[in-house]
């Protein structure tokens, strides 16, 4: 195997995740888990022998139909190893019991076509800025991240 660690923290009840909080037009893109019942960046699982970015990608274009290319610090003069990027930050979610989640937040930017359906599968996305957040509502959390996505990729 290739991480046991991981495997080892998967029967623990912990899941590495990912979080992708895109921007454009100062608007962060959003939708609202079905399951959750609350607005959301894109996001999901990393799944087994997949790299964090790929899966930040993977998660966007799954959950929303847009093409992203994440944005942050990754070395550029090292092509082995291979480089990622460093995640905007890391956090440990508190799911239920025995469930957690070590959470990978990126920042995007769309790597084509930004337009999306308001509905997109059964999910509704949209692109929202900060004088639509309270109307959602977003969780302090969640708002905050949206916060730092805006100042970092400015228009």
């Amino acid at each position: 195997m290739l991480y046991p660690e991981r495997v080892e923290l998967e029967h623990a009840g912990i899941h590495f995740t990912v979080a992708v909080f895109v921007v454009w037009e100062s608007k962060v893109l959003l939708h609202l888990h079905r399951k959750l019942g609350m607005w959301l960046p894109p996001g999901g699982h990393i799944e087994r022998e997949e790299l964090p970015d790929d899966a930040a990608v993977r998660e966007v274009l799954e959950e929303t139909g847009l093409r992203v290319e994440l944005v942050g610090e990754k070395r550029e003069d090292v092509s082995d190893p291979v480089q990622l990027y460093r995640p905007a930050g890391v956090q440990l979610e508190n799911i239920g019991p025995g469930h957690q989640h070590i959470d990978l937040i990126y920042f995007a930017r769309p790597a084509g076509p930004t337009d999306i359906e308001e509905s997109f599968g059964e999910k509704k996305v949209g692109w929202y800025g900060p004088e639509e957040w309270d109307e959602l509502p977003l969780n302090d959390e969640v708002r905050g991240w949206c916060e730092r996505a805006l100042v970092a990729l400015p228009e």
